[in-house]
């Protein structure tokens, strides 16, 4: 993989509906850094993503200084990109300590459980759920999506150790995520971390999305009248939940910000 050579020039591989991408999106929409953003399915993405300079999975950021294939990683790069008054990791030691220990709780928890639970849920209608899916992908890959589905379901569910058991035991860590969050912000502040828009905030919101479905996503989500199935009501549960309420006021207020110099 070699470096691309025009500073201005970046590309971003994601899977298009993938909430780890779309928290890589978020940042460097918000520090308002042009990129090219390579879509493609499960699976192929990853030959898309170690040509880019990663590894097997997105997001993956190539730039002339290098690739990043965290999205944690591609947070940081964008606040090098932005104003200091509105870095998404404070200056103060302890505040960015606490935001970041928050951030890595939600990659760690929030992300891969609602991500379970997420694939579990459209895998029950496939076919249904697919138009969200191939938004933006080359068209050769929305043309073999349909004999890739089958695979793709075996090969997701042995890697993301989907059963039965382990979708409820998820969805019970998603509840407990949303209650912390909830417990947090129960003295009446706005924001996760101190009076401003932070990383931590920026990752809940994006890595609860499966479970929100928020409507100023960065690509369409299905939104409640398109779901099926359990997703219906334990949808709308979160969504009225409290830190559901606070994540669907960060995508309304904050998704669209700009804050470059």
């Amino acid at each position: 993989m070699a470096r691309l050579k025009d500073p201005q020039q970046r590309i971003l591989v994601t899977i298009p509906i993938s909430h780890f991408c779309e928290k890589a999106r978020w940042a460097l929409d918000r520090a308002g850094l042009h990129y090219d953003e390579h879509r493609h399915i499960q699976l192929v993405h990853q030959f898309a993503a170690r040509r880019a300079g990663g590894g097997a999975t997105a997001p993956v950021l190539q730039t002339s200084e290098g690739s990043y294939s965290q999205s944690s990683d591609i947070l940081h790069y964008a606040d090098e990109h932005t104003p200091e008054a509105h870095r998404l990791y404070p200056a103060d030691p302890g505040a960015r300590a606490e935001v970041e220990a928050l951030e890595d709780r939600f990659g760690e928890i929030l992300g891969p459980d609602a991500r379970r639970w997420l694939y579990h849920q459209v895998f029950q209608e496939p076919r249904h759920y697919a138009p969200w899916n191939l938004t933006g992908v080359p068209g050769w890959e929305r043309r073999v999506f349909p004999f890739v589905i089958a695979p793709a379901k075996v090969i997701i569910n042995r890697h993301f150790q989907i059963t039965p058991e382990s979708v409820a035991a998820s969805r019970r860590r998603v509840d407990e995520e949303f209650d912390a969050v909830a417990e947090r912000l129960s003295d009446g502040r706005r924001y996760l971390v101190g009076d401003r828009f932070s990383a931590a905030d920026l990752s809940f919101a994006a890595l609860a999305s499966p479970a929100l479905c928020p409507p100023e996503y960065g690509t369409p989500l299905p939104q409640p009248d398109d779901l099926r199935g359990e997703m219906v009501e334990a949808v709308a549960g979160w969504r009225a939940h409290p830190a559901g309420e606070f994540g669907l006021r960060l995508y309304r207020e904050e998704r669209g910000t700009i804050v470059s110099a």
